[in-house]
């Protein structure tokens, strides 16, 4: 088994981040494709798999170009282990049990009931900068995940198809919950995982109008609530 990352930025300029990101990945081991200067993720994250040379059952990562990893490489390679696994689908580092029928997948109210899986990492907007925990619930399946980081065997991604769906117009939104929730209704098994990262964003892209159109558009094609039976 052998590991491969699709890492794109939009940038056309490597951020100290990525360069360490890819350093680190590449120190576990993991083929790193990265892609720079791109105007779409679901394009990039096509054009990375098919840089892949990798088999049916070697894993594939999708990840943001801001996050560092914490987590070292016997740890690392132990959290994404599961993904061998016939039924498992797309693995990451937090998600949920339940999508209502707002497709928020980090919706308030669920996380109070219990509902979601896993923690991040993120760096506090403060002097001097500290790290701030965001615990959503222990580790386990859900029905989608955030995609900050996505994992899954070759086969798994190119049965869900990582394309951009022609329903949505957003070339850079909802990805995650697209993907996650696919592989979801096509009978895998997704898992949040304790592999532990930084998160260099406090997730300002929500606010986009982007992002709420391919929301609209994802909640009219998708048959809500899921949840993990």
């Amino acid at each position: 088994m052998k590991f491969f990352a699709v890492i794109c930025t939009r940038n056309p300029k490597l951020s100290s981040q990525t360069r360490g990101l890819v350093s680190k990945l590449s120190s576990f081991g993991v083929d790193v494709k990265l892609l720079v200067n791109q105007d779409s993720i679901f394009s990039a994250y096509h054009k990375g798999l098919t840089k892949c040379e990798a088999s049916d059952t070697d894993i594939v990562i999708f990840c943001h170009d801001d996050i560092q990893i914490l987590s070292n490489k016997e740890n690392f390679i132990a959290a994404l282990s599961i993904c061998v696994k016939p039924k498992t689908g797309i693995v990451g580092p937090a998600g949920t049990t339940f999508l209502g029928e707002n497709a928020v997948w980090w919706d308030h109210d669920n996380w109070k009931k219990g509902l979601h899986r896993g923690a991040v990492n993120h760096i506090a907007q403060e002097e001097p900068p500290t790290i701030d925990t965001t615990t959503y619930g222990p580790y386990g399946e859900v029905v989608a995940l955030d995609g900050l980081f996505l994992a899954a065997r070759k086969k798994v991604w190119e049965h869900i198809k990582v394309e951009k769906p022609t329903y949505f117009e957003g070339l850079w939104d909802f990805y995650d919950i697209h993907y996650t929730t696919t592989a979801h209704a096509l009978g895998y098994n997704n898992y949040a995982v304790p592999i532990k990262m930084i998160h260099h964003s406090s997730g300002q892209l929500v606010g986009r109008d982007s992002w709420h159109k391919n929301r609209t558009a994802f909640i009219k094609h998708t048959t809500l609530p899921m949840k993990v039976k």
